[in-house]
């Protein structure tokens, strides 16, 4: 897959791939789980926009640290070396997706209210199903595409 153009190929196309995808499912992602959680309103929006350079963070720093880690060790046992791109990329997303959702349900809801509380622990498996979902077709169908198709333009 190293030699594969939609994906990166080096260090530098790694964080353009990483930026893209992280900047395109942060400003989607938030303001959907937002809108779900406390209405679909100009001021939810705007709270929500003001928190996104947090949660920003917070996602590159699980992808770099956590996900990627995980992800990497999870995926090499599902899939096998005549595997398709697709199959492989279908993986990666889910898994990705999988550790992240868990993990930014809990922290995001910190993030999101500026305080760390148990309300996001006892509710979890109310919010997480949903939160995964909607990750999983933002990554799928938005984000990791767009980002393939930035590595397709860089490549040629």
């Amino acid at each position: 897959m190293h030699s594969e153009k939609r994906l990166p190929g080096n260090g530098k196309e790694a964080c353009i791939f990483m930026l893209t995808v992280s900047i395109i499912s942060v400003n989607i992602i938030a303001p959907l789980i937002m809108g779900m959680e406390h209405g679909f309103s100009l001021n939810n929006y705007l709270n929500t926009l003001r928190i996104i350079p947090f949660l920003w963070i917070a996602v590159l720093l699980l992808v770099n640290f956590v996900s990627r880690p995980l992800v990497s060790k999870l995926v090499m046992k599902f899939i096998t070396p005549t595997d398709s791109f697709n199959a492989r990329i279908l993986f990666n997303i889910l898994f990705s997706v999988l550790i992240l959702s868990v993990l930014l349900t809990v922290i995001g809801s910190w993030i999101g209210r500026q305080e760390i509380s148990m309300d996001p622990l006892y509710n979890f498996f109310h919010i997480w199903p949903r939160n995964f979902f909607i990750a999983f077709w933002v990554e799928m169908i938005i984000a990791q595409p767009i980002a393939r198709k930035v590595m397709l333009f860089i490549h040629k």
